[in-house]
């Protein structure tokens, strides 16, 4: 089994939609972008991040292979979605999990 580290975050806003078009045009411009059924997996150097509109929340599924890049991830995404979302107070909080949690 592959040594794979995950975290998520459950982010509460009215417009998950537009949210997760903006943070995937943006950081699409610096990595690949794979189209799912259900989101949009962003392809980082360190690792992915599955952006996932909800019903009033943007859900983000971040994977690394080690803790160290899982954090490079998790700060990437993170930042961004905070920096579009701060007219509105936006705050991500990951939830770490992995063999070590």
């Amino acid at each position: 089994m592959l040594d794979t580290r995950t975290a998520v975050a459950h982010v509460p806003t009215a417009s998950p939609e537009r949210y997760a078009k903006q943070l995937v045009s943006h950081l699409g411009r610096r990595c690949e972008v794979r189209h799912e059924a259900d989101g949009s997996r962003l392809v980082l150097a360190a690792g992915e991040c599955l952006v996932r509109p909800g019903a009033d929340v943007l859900e983000l599924h971040a994977t690394a292979p080690d803790a160290e890049s899982l954090t490079r991830v998790t700060d990437v995404v993170g930042r961004h979605l905070e920096r579009f979302g701060q007219r509105n107070e936006m705050h991500v909080v990951w939830t770490a999990n992995g063999p070590d949690h």
